[in-house]
């Protein structure tokens, strides 16, 4: 397996660790520190440079995304259909509403930048980031990608649950939810999620 695990944003790649801890043998994953590859520009310049990232890789790719991650997992899927194998879409959104954008870049706004350090992106990063996803729409890219899906939400997370509900139809794959987990399912439950993971990729003839 080529496993790549995609943090949101307002974690770091660390986030995964739990995560990976709780896999069986056999399963292994890197985990790329988004704000090492942020270098300003917004959404489209990240997805560059994520693209870049994967393409350094063999194929097929499995990518793993939760949030943001999701949104550059399944973007990058749909773009290089041929280089990417399986796909999981954790918390994800494949019409990114303008209305969630603006609410959560009003709690950025008031939050101090101490609050951002541990991610590795600046306040302005976040802002920026944030403005730039809004309204991003990949709905007429779905039908590009051929990838072993699985779309999985936390059952406490109301703002995701309705895309996740939309995007497993839109995809005809599964959908997952994770009972005791809010939006950070991998900080929640990782225990479940691993779970969650190895039993996709059992069915997928990965392991």
């Amino acid at each position: 397996m080529n496993l790549i695990l995609v943090h949101g944003l307002g974690q770091s790649a660390a986030a995964w660790d739990k995560t990976v801890r709780e896999f069986p043998e056999g399963i292994s994953a890197v985990c790329p520190e988004l704000s090492e590859m942020y270098k300003g520009g917004g959404y489209d310049s990240l997805y560059s440079a994520f693209c870049e990232y994967c393409g350094d890789f063999s194929e097929p790719l499995d990518l793993c995304g939760l949030s943001l991650g999701a949104v550059l997992a399944l973007n990058y899927a749909a773009d290089f259909p041929d280089r990417v194998g399986s796909l999981v879409l954790i918390a994800g959104q494949y019409k990114v509403p303008k209305a969630l954008m603006k609410f959560q870049g009003l709690i950025f706004r008031f939050m101090p930048k101490k609050a951002f350090e541990e991610t590795g992106f600046g306040k302005s990063d976040f802002m920026e980031l944030n403005g730039s996803m809004a309204g991003l729409d990949l709905t007429d890219k779905l039908k590009n990608v051929t990838a072993n899906v699985l779309v999985a939400v936390g059952g406490r997370d109301k703002p995701n649950a309705g895309a996740a509900n939309e995007m497993s139809k839109l995809l005809g794959c599964d959908l997952k939810t994770i009972p005791d987990s809010g939006h950070e399912v991998n900080l929640d439950d990782p225990k479940a999620l691993a779970e969650v993971l190895t039993a996709f990729y059992g069915r997928s003839g990965l392991l």
